[in-house]
């Protein structure tokens, strides 16, 4: 059986249909996972994508031709069935889903399978061949309950407000930023959020999506309006001249590395949230195991120890080697643009 998905220099290349999932070099025919920047890059003359994603890319990547469908409408590309499931990822995540001749693979994208409320519950997709990330593929990332995350989270803010102090989240402007606002909602106090946080935001509501009022921060913007706020930033922002203005203000940090001691005492952040948009150890092994696929390529993060142990209970697993996984570099890099 020859293999629907072959690993080139230019991304993940179907050559039954003639199209790449998420290149890192410009092709034709893209299909695209979600719109993080090391997933959906400029260039492409053809975008596929889910229908929450398409605004998102438009966003980032100016104009083009975009075609987008709903989860689990199947379209066709030269005969091949391509369909978009949930990865619980971000707002518009999808795994993609390929079928040939009886065949199946299963591109996953980045994805979680903690369900966060926003993104879409995480969809174990049958396959015979997975493809999956594997960004915190080490025993000792393990999540807290997302619940007792946002509860910390909002006790750190409410005793900001009490001693009127700006309360600073360090999030990514897509994904990260979205699940903030709707962690901190209850609190019921209003958000004022960075420009790159903004347009993300404006997008999102444009196309539909729930989120909280929230108001960009400007030059005009007075620090006695902001005192007591709650601010979301990108990591981008930490240490810039933009923050001037936000004092007296705390800063929280909102990533998965805030799980390992030498991460946080680097950053020194006024505290760190293990908040993460992608699956821990536990979430890697459990939607491995609920595909039922037959062979595993592990990609970027800790590939080759999830890989090796995969192998140690007894899933055929293979390392490969992608562009993607500088999340961070070319997400800082994205919300410069916007």
């Amino acid at each position: 059986m020859s293999a629907l998905i072959e690993f080139t220099e230019k991304g993940l290349y179907c050559r039954q249909g003639d199209f790449y999932i998420d290149p890192w070099l410009p092709v034709d025919k893209a299909v695209i996972t979600h719109a993080h920047s090391d997933h959906a890059r400029w260039g492409n003359k053809y975008y596929l994508c889910q229908t929450l994603t398409k605004p998102i890319l438009q966003a980032r990547l100016g104009e083009g031709i975009y075609e987008s469908v709903a989860y689990n409408v199947p379209v066709f590309i030269n005969g091949v069935r391509i369909s978009f499931h949930p990865s619980g990822h971000v707002i518009g995540a999808a795994q993609v889903r390929i079928a040939y001749n009886d065949d199946v693979w299963v591109v996953s994208g980045d994805y979680k399978t903690a369900d966060d409320g926003i993104s879409g519950k995480f969809e174990a997709v049958p396959c015979r061949v997975f493809i999956t990330e594997s960004t915190f593929g080490l025993p000792i990332y393990r999540w807290k309950p997302q619940v007792e995350i946002y509860d910390t989270m909002r006790n750190w803010v409410q005793q900001n407000i009490d001693n009127n102090i700006n309360s600073v989240l360090l999030a990514y402007s897509l994904g990260k930023a979205q699940r903030v606002m709707n962690a901190l909602a209850p609190l019921g106090k209003k958000f004022y959020v960075h420009g790159a946080v903004w347009n993300m935001h404006q997008a999102l509501l444009e196309a539909g999506v729930p989120l909280p009022p929230a108001e960009k921060i400007t030059f005009e913007t007075s620090k006695e309006i902001l005192k007591g706020s709650i601010i979301i930033a990108p990591p981008g922002a930490e240490g810039t001249p933009w923050m001037r203005k936000l004092d007296p203000y705390a800063t929280g940090v909102c990533s998965g590395w805030m799980q390992v001691r030498g991460n946080v005492r680097r950053r020194n952040p006024g505290a760190g949230f293990v908040l993460s948009d992608h699956a821990d150890w536990d979430g890697l092994l459990e939607a491995v195991k609920a595909t039922g696929a037959e062979k595993v390529y592990v990609t970027h993060g800790f590939q080759a120890a999830f890989s090796r142990y995969l192998n140690e209970i007894g899933i055929d697993s293979g390392e490969v080697k992608t562009a993607f996984g500088n999340e961070e570099e070319l997400e800082l890099k994205a919300e410069e643009t916007i």
